[in-house]
């Protein structure tokens, strides 16, 4: 194994061409001052959600916090958002990958989310190339020419605004280690992309802009903020100099939201209904309890009750504070070669923007290129000004627990298990190749909708659910299925493309997860072990 020592860091993987320009001494010895300073309590935070876990899964019913009242009473607002963050109408999200950054950038959405988390499999490559991605991007250096096709890919004048959205708490960076211990993936993430680009971004008239992933509670926000002033006086900028929006994609965030923004403050840009991640978040968080057993994961719509209060509650709660609110992704891509299901997807996609603007979004997600005329169309039509934050609630909305916690009615079928497993395994093939995001039966999957899928098929078997046409769902019917469906990928991708693949090892995978007498945290964890152990 190769091992590099620099700043007192000791890296397990090879420094190819260009990594060192990243991993700097200086750049380094940043990641290590926020590493000693932060680690600890990050772990301690860790501890804290691994207890709560326990008290929902004796029974606690999750609720709004008492002891914080009066944050959610006060009269409070956040700091000045910056000129280029006031119209956020569409954002594009994707890897960061070289073509996707410029294609991100180029789409003519108003904010390109750089993802090094759900998008991204978090390979060495992956991470190093992506920091170097962004930084000529930054720099308006950056180029692309497709070996495939010879095309060649520069940014546009106006590119869009660049946000970056780190790898959650939860992570950390295996491939880097500090006396032995490997240190914090969201520190590593945040610090280096920082380092390099944040003066430059100044110069341009923008900053650094994050996304924050997977927060379960204000004490998660409040150590961010602690990042963000010493990352700010490292470089002598004033406090609030960073931005933040949090995207609420867990079930105890969403009964924080006033005081996660709160914490945060002056950093604090607004928060975003991460919907794919809070339905598995709902899965995960309520495991134990039958009552919040789901239907198939395709009737789980926004139009859920429990979906809609939400977001109602989290447009309400950023603007009484002067903060954006937007809206989740659409999973629907384009689909060539068959214009009738194309137009029906369109149609689902501009659906789907009606409802988050009329409700009073601020703006909205897509996932692919091809879909930012559309949500922009929705938008501009709906929303004639930079955002909505003028539409404050009136008093007479009321967001109960019991709204947030109401699962849907719906049936469970053999169509949803199989899906489940079908995506499940061709989600983690991709993965475990290195490819984080990827478009499956005409819907892009990335890892938040694979949780979904593996964590409802193990919902399914831990309360003995029968399908809608009273079959139980038990593990030799899993079992089954998973079979099946491996044979269905080998059709679909035919033997060339089956064999040098990864599928036999993602349906292991899955059938490992979903078959745990535990719940596995997060399905990239031992994905990762896998990645890890197999030199990626």
């Amino acid at each position: 194994m190769t091992a590099t020592t620099i700043s007192g860091l000791t890296i397990l993987a090879p420094l190819k061409p260009g990594f060192q320009e990243i991993l700097t001494p200086e750049a380094l010895d940043l990641v290590v001052e926020l590493e000693r300073r932060f680690d600890d309590e990050r772990r301690r935070l860790l501890e804290v959600r691994g207890r709560r876990q326990t008290l929902l899964d004796a029974g606690q019913i999750p609720d709004f916090l008492t002891e914080t009242a009066p944050v959610r009473q006060g009269l409070w607002t956040i700091g000045p958002l910056p000129a280029d963050l006031l119209d956020r109408r569409v954002e594009i999200t994707g890897p960061t990958d070289r073509k996707t950054v410029i294609n991100g950038l180029n789409s003519g959405a108003r904010v390109f989310m750089a993802d090094f988390e759900d998008a991204t499999t978090p390979t060495w490559d992956n991470l190093l190339d992506g920091q170097i991605n962004l930084r000529d991007a930054v720099r308006r250096t950056i180029g692309y020419t497709d070996p495939a096709t010879g095309r060649h890919y520069r940014l546009v004048d106006q590119p869009a605004v660049l946000m970056v959205r780190p790898r959650g708490w939860h992570l950390s960076e295996r491939h880097v280690l500090m006396e032995g211990h490997p240190i914090s993936a969201s520190l590593f993430d945040v610090a280096l992309f920082f380092y390099h680009n944040v003066l430059t971004l100044r110069e341009r008239g923008s900053g650094a802009y994050f996304y924050l992933p997977k927060i379960e509670s204000h004490y998660e926000a409040r150590l961010w903020r602690e990042v963000f002033l010493v990352l700010e006086q490292a470089f002598g900028l004033p406090p609030g100099t960073i931005k933040a929006t949090v995207l609420v994609e867990t079930l105890p965030a969403a009964f924080e939201m006033d005081e996660i923004l709160y914490e945060l403050r002056d950093h604090a840009a607004g928060l975003n209904c991460g919907r794919w991640d809070y339905i598995f978040s709902f899965i995960k968080k309520r495991r134990n309890d039958p009552a919040a057993v789901l239907p198939d994961r395709g009737s789980v719509t926004m139009a859920a009750p429990f979906l809609e209060a939400y977001c109602r509650l989290a447009i309400a709660t950023c603007h009484r504070r002067n903060a954006h609110a937007i809206g989740g992704m659409a999973a629907f891509i384009p689909i060539k070669g068959d214009e009738a299901a194309n137009q029906t997807a369109l149609a689902a996609v501009r659906a789907d923007k009606e409802r988050e603007a009329a409700l009073g979004h601020d703006g909205t997600w897509v996932a692919h290129p091809g879909l930012v005329p559309v949500a922009h169309e929705v938008f501009d039509r709906l929303m004639p000004g930079p955002n909505q934050i003028d539409r404050k609630p009136d008093g007479k909305l009321r967001v109960t627990a019991a709204d947030l916690l109401q699962a849907p009615a719906g049936a469970r079928t053999e169509a949803g298990l199989r899906n489940n497993v079908a995506v499940g395994i061709g989600y983690l093939e991709a993965w475990l190749r290195g490819t984080g995001c990827v478009p499956l039966f005409n819907l892009m999957e990335d890892a938040a909708t694979a949780e979904i899928s593996r964590a409802q098929v193990w919902q399914w078997l831990r309360h003995g659910c029968c399908l809608d046409d009273g079959r139980p769902v038990t593990r030799a019917l899993v079992r089954e299925v998973i079979r099946a469906e491996l044979d269905a990928w080998r059709d679909r991708v035919g033997a060339e493309r089956y064999r040098p693949g990864r599928f036999d090892d993602a349906a292991e995978l899955f059938r490992d997860v979903v078959e745990s007498e535990t719940f596995v945290e997060f399905l990239t964890l031992p994905a990762y072990d896998k990645l890890v152990a197999g030199g990626a």
